[in-house]
C-alpha cells in the first residue's frame, strides 16, 4: 500500500476520533513500517500542576490511538480492531512544555488478532517516555449485524 495512501486513510481515521480533537492529537507520519502521532502540549493535559507534567491518562490515551492506528498501516482495507489488552512502561515523566510523539508498528498480524509495539518520546526516539505493546483483535470490515441492530432487529 503506497504510503500516502496510508497517511491519508489515517488523517480521516483520527479526524473522526472526538478525543484526538480533544487533545489536538494529530499525525506526523505514517508508512507501511508504522506511524506517528503527535500530542501537543496544553494546560488541559497536565497531571501535576506544581510541576507541569503530562497526565499519564494522556500518554495512554496517544498509545492507545497510535498502536490502533498502526493496523491501519498493514490492512489492506479497513477493518473495526478494538483493543483487547495494552501494556504501557513508563520510562521517565515526560518534560513539561514539551509536544510527545508516539510511534507503533504491527509486528504481526493473524487471522483474529494483530500485535504491535512501539513507544512515546519527545526530542530523541533513543531516549523514550514509555514503551508500549499491545493487542488487536480483527473483527472485519464491519460489526456482524450492525446495520440490523440499528434497526431494533436482532442479528
Amino acid at each position: 500500500m503506497a504510503q500516502d495512501l496510508i497517511f491519508e486513510r489515517a488523517q480521516r481515521f483520527i479526524s473522526a476520533l472526538r478525543h484526538c480533537q480533544v487533545l489536538g492529537i494529530g499525525v506526523h507520519s505514517a508508512s507501511p513500517e508504522g506511524l506517528t502521532l503527535t500530542l501537543p502540549y496544553s494546560p488541559q493535559i497536565v497531571g501535576d500542576p506544581q510541576s507541569g507534567v503530562i497526565h499519564g491518562g494522556a500518554l495512554t490515551t496517544l498509545m492507545d490511538t497510535a498502536c490502533g492506528l498502526a493496523t491501519l498501516c498493514v490492512l489492506p482495507e479497513f477493518e473495526v480492531c478494538p483493543t483487547l489488552d495494552l501494556r504501557i512502561d513508563y520510562m521517565h515523566p515526560a518534560q513539561p512544555h514539551q509536544a510527545v510523539h508516539g510511534f507503533a508498528q504491527c509486528y504481526r498480524v493473524t487471522t483474529d488478532v494483530i500485535f504491535t509495539r512501539g513507544f512515546a518520546y519527545q526530542d530523541d526516539p533513543e531516549h523514550p517516555v514509555a514503551h508500549v505493546v499491545g493487542t488487536f483483535m480483527r473483527m472485519g470490515k464491519g460489526l456482524p449485524g450492525a446495520s440490523a441492530a440499528s434497526k431494533g432487529e436482532r442479528a
